[in-house]
């Protein structure tokens, strides 16, 4: 396998505004890494690129310590799973899964140990001599992860590989290829717009928008830690509660702010070079949200849509000072429409935003109790 340098990358057409503007990221020898954003943001332009299929316009990109900028796709040792599987349909799975071998010229019996290897990883030895249109859109893709795993590549590269499974095979799916991960210790780089998918699968989550990247790290530095209002809204489902707000006061320690409706809350955060007046974004996650907080509410609203999930409802609701947020509660509790609810966090489950949409670093971001538990 192979670790994976980019520095400066840009991608234009034409010689216009870039598609990707100056991309740096460094992906280790094993490392999952996807490639998360919404469409358009340039993160199937960055596959494609690693992969030959576009030419890059400036920067270097190099392949295990090896630059290859200028090296044809079947000369980067890569191999890459479509989203569209892109089986031969006159073709069995083993013939499906041994043509490009035969192609580099590989004799049979290694051809043969290799398919046989990689069907049985992934469960579909008893499907070689079926062709593509007797198999399941889960059993295809297994087909295409295993036509990849048989060439043996430095780096693999999925492109939205989930995306035309249904909801029960998309996890199905998804648990495999983590196990595949494990088993092969591979390199790999995925391409999803579902950051369920990335949060579940990725080493590192690479955040993109507007052909830049956001921010890259753990799913759980995405998740805690986010560096700005862009990354706090795209990662987590439901999505992060955002309330406007200005600064009252200014600690060494933390925020003041006050929110639309008069109420004041005190964040942690390293202040900066926040001032009195200052217009903030307060972010809050829905577990953090504590219930019926009865004499240290610092929200109160009205309840107008609860979906139930069996375990815990999102509970909907709209803020006396006329905005509205998303609170998970517990499961058991029945919460009626149109029912008036007191609400509370604690100061370090706050995020602040300047009016840049830059964070604030949190200064007790850990030992947050779930609003469930509360």
């Amino acid at each position: 396998m192979a670790n994976v340098s980019i520095k400066d990358l840009t991608k234009s057409y034409d010689g216009k505004q870039n598609v990707l503007a100056g991309l740096n990221l460094d992906i280790r020898d094993g490392e999952f890494c996807v490639l998360v954003g919404p469409s358009g943001c340039g993160k199937s332009t960055l596959l494609r690129m690693l992969c030959g299929l576009e030419d890059i316009s400036g920067g270097e990109l190099s392949i295990g310590g090896d630059v290859v900028n200028h090296l044809p796709p079947a000369r980067r040792g890569i191999a890459m799973v479509f989203q569209s599987y892109a089986l031969y349909p006159h073709m069995n799975v083993y013939k499906n899964m041994a043509f490009g071998l035969k192609i580099a010229g590989s004799n049979k019996a290694d051809i043969d140990e290799r398919i046989r290897h990689a069907a049985g990883i992934l469960k579909i030895d008893h499907l070689l001599e079926r062709l593509p249109r007797e198999l399941s859109g889960g059993q295809r893709q297994r087909v295409a992860i295993g036509r990849a795993i048989v060439r043996k590549p430095r780096l693999f590269l999925f492109d939205e590989p989930l995306s035309n499974l249904d909801a029960a095979l998309r996890v199905q799916t998804r648990l495999e290829i983590a196990k595949l991960h494990k088993q092969l210790a591979a390199t790999i780089v995925y391409v999803t717009h579902d950051q369920v998918e990335a949060m579940t699968l990725g080493d590192k989550i690479v955040v993109m928008h507007d052909g830049h990247i956001q921010q890259a790290g753990t799913p759980l530095e995405l998740y805690q830690h986010p560096q700005n209002l862009f990354v706090a809204g795209f990662i987590g489902s439901p999505k992060m509660n955002f309330l406007t707000g200005l600064v009252s006061a200014v600690f060494e320690d933390g925020l003041r702010v006050a929110v639309a409706g008069g109420r004041q809350v005190s964040a942690d955060v390293a202040p900066g070079d926040a001032r009195i007046g200052d217009q903030v974004t307060l972010g809050l996650r829905a577990e953090h949200i504590h219930e019926n907080a009865t004499g240290s509410e610092q929200f109160s609203g009205k309840v107008n849509l609860v979906e139930h999930l069996g375990e815990a409802n999102f509970i909907y609701v709209t803020l006396s000072g006329g905005q509205d947020i998303v609170v998970r509660g517990d499961g058991n509790r029945n919460v009626g429409i149109g029912e008036e609810i007191a609400l509370s966090a604690p100061g370090n489950a706050f995020h602040v935003f300047d009016a840049e949409g830059k964070s604030l670093r949190r200064l007790k971001p850990g030992n947050l109790v779930s609003s469930r538990q509360h």
